[in-house]
């Protein structure tokens, strides 16, 4: 995940975008959250039964951490579900 992060091989759903806004985050935050976090959880996805991971980590301003959900999807690309503070 941080290697698609670092060469921005990413795509964001809306979903993850209007979170984003909600929140007050920037894509800065989320790629920091993604190259300084952890993986928290892995989860299968019922409907696809792709893998999804919770990474938890810091954004650059704002709340002390974030949680990016993010998956592989099948072009390979890293793609970033939703977004959420903690």
């Amino acid at each position: 995940m941080r290697e698609r992060i670092r060469t921005r091989d990413y795509v964001l759903t809306i979903h993850a975008e209007e979170q984003m806004d909600e929140d007050g985050l920037s894509i800065l935050d989320v790629e920091s959250a993604v190259l300084t976090g952890q993986i928290m959880e892995q989860q299968v996805d019922r409907a696809w039964g792709d893998r999804k991971y919770l990474v938890r980590g810091r954004p650059l301003e704002g709340p002390d951490s974030v949680v990016v959900v993010a998956k592989l999807g099948p072009t390979r690309k890293l793609v970033i579900v939703t977004v959420y503070t903690l």
